[in-house]
């Protein structure tokens, strides 16, 4: 069934669903999302991935390189009620992009490769959706697949994202055979003819009913344990109707007790369409969250999802256009209108909104209003970054931004031609605000420009986005990694005095300080002073002071983690003592401890799970080795191995070259950053 809901007024609430397609590199989430939008009627033809033709990677270096690298946003219809969908990246290093998206999500689809099941950019992009607390079904795709196993997928689910799979669905046919679905609460079957098309409903095929049957009864019991309705039902009838597993279903997939697990083959355009309707049955509208909530002075406040409430928008992404700054909103409360002044209460500016715009990737439809529930994009606001909050100007609040990932790799950047400079650190700016997880800095001891974010890949699309968008000529140094430095052997009884005295009032601060390591990263700090030889405000100042030391450590300059320092003894002076002679003192007094201290370069490191062709193992493991890379476990399955390691990321950049070198073309890897460890020492 196909509606068209761009003409009708703004729907009830309960008829919209906000929605993430999540997965890993490959899984199919542009694939899926494609054939949504054509089972939906929102596109005619549908595009392909490998073509460069899909509606939501539409941008330029997205169809190069056949990835999503940009969460893009598109509006569709299904059965009457609205669908925002934002399909996210699945590449480690755009990982921001996904936790940005499900900042404003109300739910998610994570699809996974019925081949693979459950892959770390897999697991990864669960950990964020739990954070953030959003619910979620399962679609395990690729069903058509030589090897493909449903069973095996979802004993992966089990296993390592561990909510209770709840599996709704049953193959009819197998691998190239694969041509529909068995519905286990309806017990009907549903077959997508050669060619696609919508489905057909038939009777179960004979050979697949007593399986059908079993797994109906396996479902019965997992939802019944789960569900105090469900499970009075159950010991009253000893079965369950359909209607009361799609609501026992509805309410496990909203508390996240349990998920719901169906299948299908978006490439061959089967199984997408019980998908929708479980996106309807399933997944929360705004009505179904509690109210958002935010701050303002030190207060709670919050907002129901009514669009006769004040209003309160958070913006979580900048797009700079051909035609012009474009700002996506997730509205939680009121109406936004054109011509609307806002208030951003992060820089306590007015803003006006020119337009209101109904998001299609790259392609937008004007509409007069949204309301609370839409995720809309807005033109006007020139000065909003992605964690604004967008409010009505009489009812301010602050709603809790994304906080942006900590960037691990830094590249020197410098403009071709010297007169290009401030041209290209205009583009840089851009950069930094259409992607806070990209930091742009000077380097102190050498001048350099150092553009610095979250892998290889990423800083590449970067550099590469300003060359595309008609930028300065530039050069790109080799990428660097952010080092740590950390104690492993302390310090007791470190003595500091700060005495400055060159006329008028002078400074005096008196400090003894231990320092020693801490398990793990981080920083602590404490005081052990007795008889009130340091006041307590003197205290809190040479925390401060401490902390200030951080930021430059000893070794070569990099920030000092890993430690716990120890205010034991200091002195005051009757005049000449302040919190400014005491923060003084703490800086010193830790940096020249510091230089006492025995310290270790820590570099980050990186998870990497390595899949090649068997034959091509041993020379894979020695490469791993010569890089330094700490193999963690192996196995093989249909003639390909599977390696996971940890590997110094700074041994990574370029590496995906050499293995496909290695491998003959036939060797992929992923990697997401996991920490810290000891760096080699220079000889």
């Amino acid at each position: 069934m196909r509606n068209d809901l761009t003409r009708r007024p703004a729907l009830p609430l309960a008829d919209v669903r906000n929605l993430g397609i999540l997965a890993h590199v490959d899984a199919g989430k542009t694939t899926v999302t494609e054939r949504i939008l054509h089972a939906t009627g929102a596109v005619h033809r549908t595009g392909e991935v490998h073509e460069g033709t899909t509606v939501t990677d539409f941008d330029t270096q997205e169809r190069q390189r056949g990835i999503t690298i940009f969460a893009a946003a598109v509006s569709c219809a299904w059965k009457g009620r609205r669908i925002n969908l934002i399909d996210t990246p699945g590449h480690v290093d755009f990982a921001d992009e996904v936790e940005r998206s499900l900042r404003v999500l109300d739910g998610a689809v994570v699809v996974l490769d019925a081949v693979a099941g459950v892959e770390p950019q897999s697991e990864a992009v669960w950990r964020q959706a739990d954070r953030h607390g959003v619910p979620r079904i399962v679609l395990v795709n690729k069903m058509d697949r030589a090897g493909a196993d449903l069973d095996a997928a979802v004993a992966s689910v089990r296993e390592r994202l561990h909510p209770a799979p709840l599996v709704a669905q049953l193959p009819v046919g197998a691998e190239d055979g694969f041509r529909g679905v068995v519905d286990l609460l309806g017990l009907r079957a549903l077959i997508w003819p050669d060619g696609a098309g919508e489905p057909v409903a038939a009777p179960v095929p004979a050979e697949l009913r007593t399986e059908a049957a079993r797994r109906r009864r396996e479902l019965e019991e997992a939802v019944a344990e789960r569900h105090a309705g469900a499970l009075e039902e159950f010991c009253e009838h000893g079965t369950l109707s359909a209607a009361t597993l799609r609501a026992a279903l509805r309410d496990l997939t909203r508390t996240g007790e349990g998920v719901v697990v169906l299948c299908g083959s978006a490439y061959r355009d089967k199984g997408v369409e019980p998908l929708l309707d479980a996106v309807a049955d399933y997944l929360p509208s705004p009505l179904d969250l509690p109210p958002v909530t935010g701050s303002w002075e030190g207060a709670q406040v919050r907002r129901e999802a009514d669009p006769d409430g004040p209003l309160a928008a958070l913006a979580f992404k900048v797009n700079a256009t051909a035609t012009g700054r474009l700002t996506s909103l997730r509205i939680y409360s009121g109406t936004l209108r054109k011509g609307d002044v806002v208030r951003d209460t992060t820089t306590g500016r007015a803003e006006r909104v020119a337009r209101v715009l109904r998001l299609r990737a790259d392609r937008y439809t004007e509409v007069e209003a949204a309301v609370a529930g839409d995720i809309v994009a807005v033109a006007g606001p020139k000065g909003v970054r992605a964690g604004a909050t967008l409010c009505a100007r009489e009812h301010p609040l602050v709603l809790e931004p994304p906080a942006p990932a900590e960037p691990v790799v830094s590249v020197a950047v410098e403009a071709v031609r010297s007169t290009d400079t401030g041209r290209l650190a205009g583009a840089l700016a851009r950069l930094a605000e259409e992607d806070p997880s990209l930091t742009v800095r000077t380097d102190p001891e050498t001048g350099q420009t150092l553009l610095s974010g979250m892998g290889e890949l990423h800083l590449e699309v970067a550099v590469e986005k300003i060359r595309l968008s008609g930028g300065p000529g530039l050069t790109v140094g080799r990428p660097r990694v952010a080092h740590r430095e950390t104690v492993t052997g302390g310090v007791r009884g470190f003595v500091h005095r700060h005495v400055k005295q060159d006329g008028g009032a002078g400074q005096f601060a008196h400090v003894v300080l231990d320092v020693e390591p801490l398990d793990g990263l981080g920083f602590e700090f404490r005081s052990a002073v007795t008889g009130g030889r340091v006041p307590q405000e003197y205290v809190r100042a040479v925390e401060a002071g401490c902390r200030d030391a951080l930021p430059d450590g000893p070794l070569g300059g990099h920030p000092v983690t890993g430690l716990r320092v120890v205010l034991t003894d200091g002195a005051t002076h009757v005049k000449d003592s302040s919190d400014t002679a005491f923060r003084t003192a703490g800086r010193a007094g830790l940096r020249a401890a510091l230089r006492a201290c025995r310290l270790t370069l820590l570099e980050p490191v990186a998870e990497v799970t390595v899949t090649v062709p068997a034959d091509c193992l041993g020379g894979v493991l020695g490469d791993l080795s010569a890089r330094r890379g700490r193999v963690r476990g192996s196995g093989t399955r249909g003639g390909t191995a599977v390696v996971d390691a940890v590997v110094p990321l700074a041994e990574l950049f370029g590496w995906s070259a050499a293995l496909r070198g290695r491998t003959r073309g036939r060797g992929t890897f992923v990697s997401r950053p996991c920490g810290y460890a000891p760096a080699p020492t220079q000889g």
